[in-house]
């Protein structure tokens, strides 16, 4: 009796310590059992607004459970990435990245609210030309007939960005150097501000990310005389290049992906890289993001870590020769 009894505490201990040992495998298992924040570092209407409600419907479908839309813009991305950064690293928290935020800004921004050792990579989503849009009030409609009104007015036409020390505001002082033209930068809290404030006549010109801008340029209201990356836009190939329209070696793409806070269970990374790799892979989904400028790259959450370091040496020089910084 004594040794039946040993055996059946034996067992019962055994099984215990089995179920014990598997929580942590069923707790992943169930992934994820409620809504998931994404947030946006920039506020309603801007380039990471429009392709995260582009996305988030799919994203939620396939998890079967609501994505909530956070818009937390301000400082350069800064406000919302800080926000993310210090959410609990559960899964239940991602963040739109931009590559203002995460290569730019510690170059710029003497105090960092957060260090990109504060995220783990999920997805390097996309490479995004920025567009060069202007009034239609502004009487040019090429690069070359931009640069000699610049010329003649000295000072007076005004270019927006999304914030101090974003990217757009380094790819007009790229161009002012470039070209020895001398505009006025005029900072906004994001991408679909300065689109309202080019709309208005307030600026007289914006380097855009497309997606906040092509609608206006489709509908006549905005004039699109180029783009910035080195070839042409597959989603905008009418567009001349910059570099082309007679300003050689003139480069700057920006990027967006998706990161976690630093911590977040390496399953769920992976499962949320898989979602998203699928989703930017479907034809249609393809076909959409092209046409709001666009280009879609995914692969593996490591290929976005390496890209984010490489960015950050790139721009870490030119921010110090445009004698940049944010207090």
């Amino acid at each position: 009796m004594k040794l039946s009894l040993s055996r059946y505490a034996c067992a019962v201990g055994c099984a215990l310590g089995l179920l014990l040992g598997a929580r942590p495998v069923l707790a992943q298992g169930v992934y994820p059992a409620k809504s998931i924040r994404w947030i946006v570092p920039w506020p309603p209407g801007g380039g990471a607004d429009v392709l995260s409600r582009m996305l988030s419907p799919h994203l939620s479908e396939t998890l079967k459970q609501q994505i909530v839309i956070d818009n937390r813009g301000g400082a350069a991305g800064n406000i919302g990435a800080e926000l993310a950064a210090k959410s609990p690293p559960d899964g239940y928290t991602i963040v739109f990245a931009y590559s203002g935020t995460h290569a730019i800004n510690p170059s710029i921004y003497s105090r960092m609210p957060f260090k990109e050792s504060d995220f783990s990579p999920i997805i390097w989503l996309s490479s995004v030309p920025q567009v060069l849009v202007v009034h239609p009030s502004l009487p040019v409609k090429t690069v070359q007939e931009l640069i000699a009104l610049a010329r003649k007015r000295p000072g007076e036409l005004t270019y927006g960005s999304s914030g101090s020390g974003a990217f757009n505001h380094l790819t007009g002082a790229l161009f002012s150097t470039m070209t020895g033209t001398k505009l006025v930068h005029i900072p906004y809290k994001g991408g679909g501000p300065a689109a309202v404030a080019l709309l208005s006549g307030e600026i007289s010109v914006i380097f855009g990310e497309p997606a906040s801008v092509v609608g206006f340029v489709k509908s006549g209201k905005l004039r699109a005389i180029a783009v910035s990356s080195g070839r042409r836009s597959l989603g905008l190939p009418d567009l001349p290049t910059i570099a082309e329209s007679g300003v050689p070696g003139y480069e700057a793409t920006s990027w967006n992906g998706m990161l976690a806070p630093a911590g977040t269970p390496a399953d769920i990374i992976k499962r949320l890289n898989a979602e998203f790799n699928r989703i930017i892979g479907l034809p249609e989904m393809r076909k959409r993001m092209l046409g709001n400028g666009y280009e879609p790259v995914g692969g593996t959450a490591e290929r976005f870590g390496e890209l984010i370091r490489a960015e950050l040496a790139k721009w870490a020089p030119v921010v110090v020769a445009a004698g940049i910084k944010v207090d």
